[in-house]
């Protein structure tokens, strides 16, 4: 696939410059004029509550109310209404705690994401000649700071080679005290757990939006080459290169984000786990390789690829997000896009857990603390515990 513009490129787009990649078409300002101003961002409406045996919907298998859905069982499950805390959600008496490290990322240090900010207030304005395509002219250069947050598991013994876990929109608690109670339970391998902050604001035009939308290996890029190299540095731990060691996670757009890096670096990553997956048309800026941006996943990337070597457990809400918005590019629907994948994962085979949460709205705070330890063994079934893989 190629290659996702520079973000030198971008900026030039931003300015109104003459300069494009390879992937973007060269086009002149009379071409697609962009608006004086992007209009403000309108309010989301209330989510409609979805049927999961509606027509359409994938067949799925209901679970008696609070239970979860097998860890060793591939397919389709519908849970709730009621959502109960696992134990592992919680601090168990007796189970050692790992540590916590945390430190700190800015743009100026990075070679692949300068930095960009959407105008507060603002959001974007549909093309004329392409009502699925965005423009947002507010979005400028900007630089950033974050977090990054490093779970080492307890008793780790310094040079040993570490699996691990990449979490979006970090720092991710809950994470760490499943992780400690699950290792410590011989259910999960000893693993790190990486929680990256973002990079601020959110959908086309914010930083947080290019990282997590962006359908390119960019995202893995930076992760691989940036991040790791300091947290082996700062956390003091040596990270495995075996993909089938690497897992990835995230909600909503990080969610996406965590497919996506998968899928562009599948030399990398094997494993991922998604609350709300936004896989929706939220790409931005516009790029003709994947025009609908993560849409593209269940309407023309999977199906006509090839299976890769991913594990993937997936939730979506019945209150979902459903955001017709100014684009009314029928592309943003939550609940129709994770059902869209778990029907196009199943024609190709692929070993996937997919979870239908009634009476749970996005990246549901209470399904989460149901749901994240089943998700977590299903997502390493198959890896060894008792020693990581180098």
């Amino acid at each position: 696939m190629p290659r996702i513009l520079t973000i030198a490129a971008l900026f030039g787009l931003i300015a109104g410059s003459s300069a494009a990649t390879s992937q973007v078409p060269a086009a002149t300002p009379a071409a697609t004029p962009p608006p004086a101003a992007a209009a403000p961002r309108p309010p989301r409406p209330p989510a409609p509550t979805r049927d999961p045996h509606t027509p359409g919907y994938v067949e799925a298998a209901t679970l008696p109310d609070g239970a979860n859905a097998p860890a060793s069982a591939d397919g389709n499950f519908i849970l709730g209404p009621t959502h109960l805390a696992a134990p592992e959600s919680s601090a168990q008496p007796g189970v050692p705690q790992g540590a916590v490290i945390d430190f700190t990322m800015t743009s100026a240090d990075s070679k692949r994401y300068p930095g960009i900010a959407r105008e507060p207030g603002t959001f974007g304005t549909p093309d004329p000649s392409d009502p699925a395509k965005l423009l947002v002219p507010t979005s400028h250069p900007a630089p950033w700071t974050r977090r990054v947050t490093v779970y080492v598991p307890a008793n780790y013994v310094p040079g040993t080679v570490l699996p691990f876990i990449v979490g979006a929109d970090g720092p991710d608690r809950l994470l760490f005290t499943v992780l400690d109670n699950l290792i410590a339970e011989h259910k999960l391998p000893a693993m790190a757990a990486i929680s990256i902050s973002n990079g601020g604001g959110d959908a086309q035009g914010s930083e947080r939006g290019l990282e997590y939308d962006t359908m390119s290996g960019l995202y893995a890029e930076w992760v691989e080459h940036e991040v790791l190299p300091l947290v082996e540095a700062q956390a003091h731990v040596t990270l495995t290169h075996d993909p089938d060691g690497r897992a990835t996670t995230g909600g909503s757009s990080g969610g996406s984000c965590a497919l996506i890096m998968a899928w562009y670096h599948p030399e990398w990553y094997h494993r991922v786990l998604t609350y709300s997956g936004t896989y929706v048309n939220q790409q931005w800026p516009y790029h003709p390789e994947s025009p609908h941006g993560a849409w593209e996943f269940h309407e023309h990337l999977i199906p006509s690829s090839p299976a890769k070597p991913i594990r993937l457990w997936m939730e979506v809400g019945d209150k979902d997000l459903y955001w017709p918005n100014l684009m009314n590019d029928n592309m943003h629907d939550w609940v129709v896009a994770n059902e869209q994948m778990a029907k196009v994962l199943a024609a190709k085979g692929y070993r996937y857990q997919y979870v239908f949460a009634v009476n749970a709205g996005h990246v549901d705070h209470a399904v989460r603390q149901q749901t994240l330890p089943e998700a977590l063994e299903y997502v390493w079934q198959g890896y060894p515990i008792a020693a990581a893989k180098p």
